[in-house]
């Protein structure tokens, strides 16, 4: 059975994060991307347009000293939306972030439109970022 064009679609910005390539990235996504960052911490709000969230991606690396991993676990997908499950970690200050997140994101024309993340232990991430 062949793969769902939108697990293809997760996969190339999954890879294209992990390997700091940003051209790649921005092109999973459509030009009026919402990404939505949920928690209460220095990072959480909406971030609009392809630029915006590059720069969040950008500011998550920085404050966590480059450390900062989002390890695949699987990727789930239908014609509307596909959902990308990995583990996050990082070091920042002394603290270590170790949870799970899953990213839920729409999908319109070939391209994730708006992204919602989510935690397992969303007050442990907001804590990572204080």
């Amino acid at each position: 059975m062949a793969e769902h064009p939108n697990i293809a679609l997760i996969r190339k910005g999954y890879e294209a994060f992990a390997s700091g390539d940003m051209d790649a990235l921005a092109s999973i996504f459509s030009d009026d991307l919402v990404w939505h960052a949920t928690g209460r911490n220095m990072f959480s709000g909406d971030y609009k347009g392809v630029g915006e969230t590059l720069t969040y991606f950008g500011k998550l690396v920085e404050r966590a000293g480059g450390t900062f991993k989002a390890e695949l676990h699987d990727i789930v997908a239908n014609d509307d939306h596909a959902v990308g499950m990995h583990h996050d970690s990082a070091e920042r200050d002394g603290n270590r972030l170790d949870t799970n997140e899953v990213l839920v994101f729409h999908v319109r024309d070939g391209k994730a439109f708006e992204v919602w993340e989510l935690y397992t232990d969303p007050y442990a991430y907001d804590e990572f970022w204080r």
